[in-house]
C-alpha cells in the first residue's frame, strides 16, 4: 500500500510540476509556413476529377503523358480513381482497413495493405508499393493520398527521386490545427518543406468535416486538401486569385461552409 501511495504522490506531483509541457510555436512561425504554402496558378486550369463534394479533388489539367495513379485511402466511392482509370491510368489502391475498392474497373490493383514509413506484413513503403507496380518505369505518377495521418511519415521517408515522380500530388492533411504545438509543428514543417523543394502549391480547400482553429491572426483549419504540382511544369506562375474556386465544393452538404482563410491567401 505504501508503494501504491508513494507512486501516487509522484505520479501527482509531476502532473503538478507540468514537467511535460508541450512547447507552443510562436504564431510567426506558423504564418511564415503559411505563407510558403499560399497557391499560385499556373498556364494549366484546375479541373475536377471525382464526384461533386467528398473524393473529388481540383488538380491542374497536366495529365497527358502520367502512367498511373497511386491512391493510399480507400473511400466509401472511388470517382477520383474511376475518372483516372477512364483517363487510360493503371490505378493502384492500397487499404487495409477494406476489401476493396467501392467500385470495379480493369485498370485497378488493389492491395490490403496501409502506406506508412517502415514495410511489414500489413504495411508498406511507397517505395515498395512503386517498385512492385510499375518496375522498370520511369514515368511520371500521380499521388493522391488520405491516410488519416500516416501521410507525414509517408512524404518523410518517401527518397527524393521517387518524389519527382509524381508529376501531381493531391494529399489530404490531417490535425493541422496542431500547428502550434512544437512537436508536430517540426514534423508537419519539415514534410511539407520536403514537397515544396521539388512541388508548388496550386489549391487548398479546408475539409468542412473538420473544424477551424482561430489564435491571434491566424485560422487554420484541422483537414484541409492541397494540390501540388512539379515545378518543371510550371510556367510563369503568379498568386492565385479565385477563392473559393468555382469548382470547390464542400466535403459534407450537411455542415456549414468552410472557404480557405484569409491568411492563407496572400
Amino acid at each position: 500500500m505504501l508503494k501504491k501511495a508513494l507512486k501516487r504522490g509522484l505520479i501527482a506531483t509531476l502532473a503538478q510540476r507540468n514537467l511535460f509541457p508541450t512547447p507552443r510555436v510562436p504564431e510567426d512561425e506558423v504564418a511564415d509556413l503559411i505563407s510558403s504554402l499560399r497557391p499560385v496558378a499556373t498556364a494549366s486550369p484546375l479541373i475536377r476529377i471525382g464526384p461533386d463534394h467528398d473524393g473529388g479533388y481540383l488538380v491542374p489539367n497536366d495529365l497527358v503523358g502520367v502512367e498511373a495513379c497511386f491512391s493510399p485511402g480507400v473511400e466509401a466511392t472511388s470517382g477520383f480513381e474511376l475518372d483516372c482509370a477512364e483517363l487510360g491510368m493503371e490505378v493502384f489502391l492500397a487499404d487495409r482497413s477494406v476489401d476493396g475498392p467501392a467500385e470495379e474497373h480493369p485498370n485497378f490493383d488493389f492491395q490490403k495493405k496501409h502506406l506508412g514509413a517502415v514495410g511489414s506484413h500489413g504495411s508498406m513503403t511507397m517505395s515498395d508499393w512503386v517498385a512492385r507496380s510499375v518496375p522498370a518505369s520511369y514515368s511520371d505518377l500521380l499521388l493522391q493520398i488520405d491516410i488519416e495521418g500516416a501521410e507525414y511519415e509517408t512524404f518523410l521517408s518517401m527518397p527524393d527521386d521517387l518524389l519527382s515522380r509524381f508529376r501531381i500530388i493531391v494529399a489530404e492533411f490531417h490535425q493541422l490545427d496542431m500547428l502550434l504545438s512544437r512537436p508536430f509543428f517540426g514534423v508537419a514543417a519539415s514534410t511539407l518543406a520536403k514537397i515544396l523543394q521539388t512541388h508548388a502549391c496550386l489549391h487548398i480547400h479546408p475539409n468542412n468535416n473538420g473544424e477551424l482553429l482561430r489564435t491571434g491572426g491566424l485560422e487554420v483549419p484541422s483537414v484541409a486538401e492541397f494540390t501540388f504540382l512539379r515545378r518543371d511544369r510550371i510556367r510563369n506562375p503568379v498568386r492565385a486569385q479565385s477563392f473559393p474556386h468555382p469548382l470547390d465544393m464542400d466535403n459534407n452538404t450537411f455542415r456549414p461552409n468552410m472557404t480557405l482563410p484569409d491568411c492563407w491567401r496572400g
